[in-house]
């Protein structure tokens, strides 16, 4: 068995050596494009949903954000427009990775 003072940095060189995923912003805005997004959503207005700069600011700090946002994309649910009930359009997508970089590329948007 290895000493504490061999395995501690070599489990701290392994996670500080971990690759951090960019975001693809091109791939974000294709997809926001081809799902339609914008037609209720921009970067910084609200419009008849809020913009990807006010829902990136309301999940600031909350670990479970991306988890929140990928069901909000990915899973049928209803939202309130103009004292309507609607169903809230989808990603045009199943590609579990497009869905996290489009949701990272949200929570990008804090200022």
């Amino acid at each position: 068995m290895k000493p504490l003072s061999v395995v501690i940095p070599i489990l701290v060189l392994t996670f500080a050596a971990a690759p951090v995923r960019a975001v693809d912003e091109a791939a974000a805005m294709d997809l926001i494009k081809s799902s339609k997004c914008s037609t209720c959503h921009s970067i910084d207005k609200d419009k008849d949903g809020p913009s990807f700069r006010s829902v990136a600011e309301k999940y600031r700090g909350d670990p479970e954000a991306e988890a929140k946002l990928i069901e909000v994309v990915s899973k049928p649910h209803m939202v309130e427009i103009d004292g309507e009930e609607e169903e809230h359009g989808l990603a045009k997508t199943r590609d579990a990775a497009k869905i996290s970089n489009l949701v990272q590329w949200i929570l990008s948007q804090c200022q």
